[in-house]
């Protein structure tokens, strides 16, 4: 008997650089797992749909597909978007098992990569030293989503002994500029920015920009297409199959 399907559901973006960067990702996790059927799929605005995904693979065979939600933070596309999609998908195909696993979130992890995309980004610069570490998010009406941001922020700033700042780039303040501002009206001048944002978009461009004019001396790039994120979707991926298989 095959092992469940696994997609990978994104929430999306019209920025095409989003859908490359998710695709990378995916063929990440398909290097690790080339016995597993692996798809993409996407909430809205970009291709192809989870609708469109779905019925490729129950075409194929698969009556049990695990989806591993994308998404950093328990918010609104967590709540109610991802749980809509699957159970569309389920009255749609009667018969066939369609779990969602726990979102991608933050793993302690993910802090490596953090530290890779800072590195990277620092290059240009001759700063040897940091004063301040802002880290950057999309930002939710969802209060615990946002205090999820500011408790990596905190574990983030004991790991390099520096002042960190959760920042917004909607929603809920601070802005990524403001909290450059207020670490520069502290005397502090080297500060660089983490993204922490799965791939490029508006969202992360704005931050960035508003991070820049601000004096940032550097703003890194999402997290991106890592290993240890495809690590992640195969450790999420695996539980979800468990729970697929009968008592």
């Amino acid at each position: 008997m095959a092992a469940p399907a696994l997609v990978a559901l994104a929430h999306g973006s019209r920025d095409p650089r989003s859908a490359a960067t998710i695709t990378a990702l995916v063929d990440e996790v398909r290097a690790m797992r080339p016995d597993l059927r692996i798809e993409q799929a996407f909430l809205e605005l970009s291709r192809p749909s989870f609708t469109t995904v779905v019925d490729r693979l129950v075409k194929a065979g698969y009556d049990e597909i695990v989806v591993v939600p994308l998404l950093l933070t328990e918010a609104y596309h967590a709540k109610v978007d991802v749980p809509s999609a699957i159970a569309a998908a389920a009255a749609r195909h009667e018969g066939v098992q369609i779990r969602a696993t726990p979102i991608l979130g933050f793993e302690a992890s993910f802090l490596e990569v953090l530290d890779v995309r800072m590195r990277e980004a620092l290059k240009a610069s001759r700063v040897r030293e940091l004063d301040a570490l802002v880290l950057a998010a999309a930002g939710s009406s969802d209060p615990l989503a946002n205090q999820a941001v500011a408790r990596l922020a905190r574990v983030w700033g004991q790991r390099h002994k520096l002042p960190v700042t959760a920042a917004f780039a909607s929603a809920s303040p601070p802005a990524t500029g403001e909290a450059v501002r207020q670490f520069r009206a502290e005397g502090r001048r080297h500060i660089a920015v983490a993204s922490l944002f799965l791939a490029p978009g508006f969202l992360p461009d704005r931050a960035a920009e508003l991070a820049l004019e601000a004096g940032a001396i550097a703003v890194s790039q999402p997290l991106g297409a890592h290993p240890e994120l495809a690590r992640t979707i195969l450790a999420r991926y695996a539980v979800g199959a468990v729970e697929l298989v009968p008592v």
